[in-house]
């Protein structure tokens, strides 16, 4: 496949998932985040420890501000990615409610005037995945490159739902792999060989359920009326 040719092709699989993703109902959003959460929780306990990455769910994304609040209730400080320019790798800002957002690129907030933090771990969510670990963005390349320019690389867990997966993203040398993929299935490890499913599929039940704990206003936003 050519780069002109790979470029149609990841324009086109961004257009199918995005449609895709954007049909899900609330119900079931609600459904796979709770699942998600689950997963999370379970098979990466030190998530409490430590400054905790992750990002403002964008167009029905997994939606993780009600894991990091639980998350921050016992000990995580949480931080939200901030763009400095165009095709220069992100800085991470810490973030808690009560700290002021500004409206960013495709209107995702990000914190103004918290201290810069240096994540130990980074939920990023995928708009598509591969059986290689490798993350489809929405094309700009940035996490990529934040990646690759941090003096200490995170713990990377990419976050999506099943119905993203592809075969291949056919990867470039720029793409950097995702140490472990959640979705809500379970957990996959990325392993010399490609990704490992590590979960007993039946290990799901009791997930938690977080909506009732926090306020509408909770995370900066206006309350639904």
């Amino acid at each position: 496949m050519t780069p002109f040719e790979l470029s149609i092709w990841r324009k086109a699989e961004r257009a199918r998932l995005l449609k895709e993703r954007e049909a899900l109902t609330d119900e079931a959003l609600a459904g796979l985040r709770s699942r998600i959460d689950h997963h999370l929780e379970r098979a990466f306990p030190d998530l409490v420890h430590g400054i905790v990455a992750f990002c403002w769910p964008y167009k029905n994304e997994y939606d993780v501000r009600h894991l990091a609040a639980a998350l921050r209730r016992r000990g995580a400080t949480t931080a939200l990615p901030v763009i400095v320019a165009p095709k220069t790798p992100l800085i991470f800002r810490e973030w808690a409610p009560g700290v002021e957002l500004a409206q960013g690129a495709l209107g995702i907030p990000y914190p103004v005037g918290s201290p810069e933090a240096s994540p130990d771990r980074a939920l990023l969510p995928m708009l598509g995945w591969d059986g290689d670990g490798y993350r489809l963005g929405y094309g700009g390349a940035f996490f990529d490159r934040t990646l690759a320019a941090l003096a200490k690389r995170p713990q990377v867990i990419g976050v999506a739902y099943e119905q993203a997966f592809v075969q291949t993203i056919h990867p470039q040398p720029h793409d950097i792999p995702m140490d472990f993929v959640v979705t809500e299935r379970g957990v996959y490890r990325r392993e010399p060989q490609g990704l490992k499913f590590i979960d007993n599929p039946r290990a799901f039940s009791s997930p938690p359920c977080y909506a009732g704990e926090i306020a509408s206003d909770y995370f900066g936003e206006e309350p639904k009326s």
